[in-house]
């Protein structure tokens, strides 16, 4: 079965296309400027050369051999007859060394005058992904991606039994640029007792389209750019990778579910297998372009649900979970800070065009 197929092509409004465009996000209503008239392309974008890892296991944390110098674990996929804590490990999870939050506790949530504070209530964990220091999302093989993406399921599977978490975020920080602190490859989990502003704001707009047109906007989104084409990098049978329209970075890509759903851990192992290999192929050809880019990605999902007086009763209708990528290429500056505005010097429709033609990744063959 071929991976990618590529719909047919139809056109948008060329005109303004000489000058910057201001496009609006549909799910939070953010503008974004599109600078066309800066124009940048893929070899813009490449500064220096990009450092091999090293291969300095032992002074790694993360590494096979050194899991004494790492929290206990607290989940881990194992080769059998090997004990937890010891090498033998395909997949570890432990607890942040440096914790943003901790699970014990209550919130104490109080009045400090005008202002409002509670305590720091949550987990922090890290997922490492390999013990294979030199190895990264891209050179794992489908069924080793599968796993790691098996371990995203379940740790939120686990947490979500915890009542006083609302929240679970999934994230990858890779590279220096993107704030990756070690280069052992590896992902987090913060999981909050409240619902960050960011998340509430696609929330909220994913519910107002759905009060108005009683459908989910990602999946309108979706049908709508695979009837254009042009912000289309790949179709798989179970998943949609994009350029969105307001792209707010340049070359930042969304992966979508093509099946409705508004909780990745309500994922199937077969979807977990079709997310690993759209995954790669997006990260292969995302380095083939930037030359070994940094990025953030992050796993955007439903909060925890625990029905109430006022429970949102639409929620699992409205919203739709998606991943999104984002190369660490450009630099935020004053103007983004001072007005919540995006410069994206790339137009999206260019940069889908560069990661979808790419001749090495095509065809790509389902494989076991």
């Amino acid at each position: 079965m071929v991976l990618w197929w590529y719909p047919r092509k139809r056109n948008e409004n060329s005109e303004g296309k000489d000058m910057s465009e201001l496009r609006k996000d549909p799910i939070v209503g953010r503008w974004v400027i599109i600078s066309t008239e800066r124009g940048k392309r893929p070899a813009d974008f490449i500064h220096r050369e990009k450092l091999k890892p090293s291969k300095l296991g032992h002074l790694c944390p993360f590494c096979e051999g050194n899991e004494d110098k790492t929290p206990p674990e607290i989940y881990a996929l194992r080769n059998p007859d090997t004990r937890p804590n010891s090498p033998g490990w395909q997949v570890r999870v432990v607890a942040n060394k440096f914790p943003a939050l901790r699970l014990g506790g209550d919130s104490g949530r109080r009045e400090v005058g005008m202002f409002d504070m509670m305590n720091g209530i949550g987990a922090h964990e890290v997922i490492i992904e390999s013990p294979d220091h030199g190895k990264t999302l891209t050179d794992f093989d489908l069924p080793h991606l599968k796993k790691v993406l098996s371990v995203y399921k379940e740790r939120s599977l686990d947490l979500k039994k915890n009542q006083r978490l609302k929240y679970i975020l999934l994230f990858k920080n890779y590279g220096q640029d993107a704030g990756a602190s070690l280069e052992h490859s590896h992902s987090q989990l913060i999981a909050t007792s409240i619902i960050p502003k960011r998340i509430k704001e696609k929330l909220q707009g994913a519910k107002r389209y759905f009060g108005y047109k009683q459908r989910c906007i990602f999946c309108d989104i979706i049908h709508q750019e695979i009837d254009y084409g042009v912000r289309i990098i790949g179709v798989s049978h179970d998943f949609v990778a994009m350029a969105p329209f307001a792209a707010r970075f340049p070359f930042e890509v969304w992966i979508l579910p093509r099946r409705h759903s508004p909780d990745f851990d309500r994922s199937s192992n077969e979807e977990l297998r079709g997310l690993g290999k759209i995954l790669r192929s997006i990260l292969r050809r995302l380095s083939q372009v930037l030359n070994n880019p940094s990025y953030n990605f992050v796993l955007h999902v439903a909060p925890n649900r625990s029905p109430r007086r006022g429970y949102w009763q639409t929620i699992d209708k409205d919203y739709h979970w998606h991943l999104e990528i984002m190369p660490r290429i450009v630099k935020t500056g004053g103007f983004e800070w001072g007005t919540g505005f995006y410069i994206n010097p790339t137009p999206p429709e260019e940069a889908a065009t560069y990661l979808r033609e790419l001749e090495e990744e095509r065809p790509l063959v389902d494989s076991k």
